[in-house]
């Protein structure tokens, strides 16, 4: 009978790369080992979260999904990191923009997240954590994105643990703070990370945006998405 190594994850270590590209939908994830890996094998298909590696560049690569929000990222990035053996992690998402100057189908690099979830009171730390990313694909992110000619923007995001926030201010204070944009997952996987003494990235592809109401058709949100994707397997090859 298998035995996985992993309580979530059905896999041997040797399945799955040192390095994983991350999207919350896992059928983002079958997409991604379809059109951009080479000889993608599934690894994973517990809950259906689906697992897949294959080669970029000659280099092996994984992808799979995170699911939504935060505690998901967090149960599937911690068994990764602390199960599977896997060294670094680059989460691949959209997010809704918050300020003027950043655009429906710009890339952000998410250098830390601010977020409303409780996850980090969990840690017995005697000060609140920042979750940040690492620093070294953060430069091997922004250095992708300059390489092919793409804009991108970095600073903090916004990690919610609500997608539909009561409180109807939240954008407009979010927005007052400098934050750039809003997601539900890179807080989780930057605590992760540090708690791993393992590395992460989160670089997001923004798909609309909440005060200049411009948002992308379907064309434009793939287009917007391979660009995201060629940074960030761009990104991930230095850890393969």
């Amino acid at each position: 009978m298998f035995e996985s190594v992993s309580a979530c994850i059905r896999c041997n270590k040797e399945d799955v790369a040192k390095v994983v590209l991350m999207p919350g939908d896992p059928l983002r994830a079958k997409f991604i080992a379809e059109h951009y890996l080479e000889d993608p094998i599934l690894f994973n298909d517990v809950r259906n979260m689906l697992g897949y590696t294959g080669t970029y560049k000659g280099r092996r690569v994984s992808v799979m999904g995170s699911g939504m929000g935060i505690p998901s990222m967090c149960l599937y990035a911690h068994e990764l990191y602390t199960q599977v053996g896997v060294d670094a992690i680059i989460r691949v998402g959209t997010t809704g923009g918050l300020q003027d100057d950043l655009h429906a189908g710009d890339i952000v690099i998410a250098q830390s997240a601010a977020t409303n979830s409780s996850i980090a009171s969990l840690y017995d730390s005697p000060v609140k954590l920042a979750p940040t990313a690492s620093w070294d694909m953060l430069r091997d992110a922004v250095r992708s994105c300059e390489a092919l000619g793409y804009g991108y923007q970095v600073g903090q995001v916004v990690s919610s643990d609500v997608f539909y926030n009561p409180r109807e201010d939240a954008p407009q204070r979010y927005r007052d703070l400098g934050l750039l944009c809003v997601e539900m997952e890179t807080a989780g996987l930057y605590i992760e990370a540090q708690a791993s003494h393992k590395k992460a990235i989160s670089i997001l592809s923004v798909s609309d945006t909440f005060f200049t109401g411009e948002s992308l058709s379907a064309d434009e949100r793939e287009r917007s998405f391979t660009n995201m994707m060629e940074v960030s397997l761009e990104t991930a090859l230095p850890y393969a």
